[in-house]
């Protein structure tokens, strides 16, 4: 979730405890790791969570001439970044449903 969304949720003054928020996402992320495919633009991001599981993200550029190792992995990290808002979502509207809230 982008910082504007955020924000602009903030300004609504939705409850923080039915939702989830950057922070919660950003704590949740215990080791972060880089691999990249040798003699290639194909970089890996692996997210390890706090409870030891883990998520990937990936990036690929179309040109070995373009490609930017610093970018590769910014892409890569927020690919891995937002398989965890899936998981996490799901984590959350369970508990709500289990707590009669959804």
């Amino acid at each position: 979730m982008s910082n504007d969304i955020e924000k602009k949720l903030q300004k609504l003054n939705k409850p923080t405890h039915l939702r989830l928020t950057p922070q919660i996402i950003d704590n949740n992320i215990k080791a972060v790791e880089y691999k990249r495919v040798e003699n290639s633009t194909l970089t890996f991001c692996i997210l390890t969570l706090q409870n030891g599981f883990s998520v990937t993200g990936q990036s690929a550029c179309a040109s070995i001439e373009t490609f930017d190792e610093k970018i590769g992995e910014e892409v890569a990290y927020k690919d891995a970044k937002e398989k965890i808002w899936v998981l996490e979502g799901y984590l959350l509207r369970q508990r709500l449903f289990e707590n009669g809230i959804a």
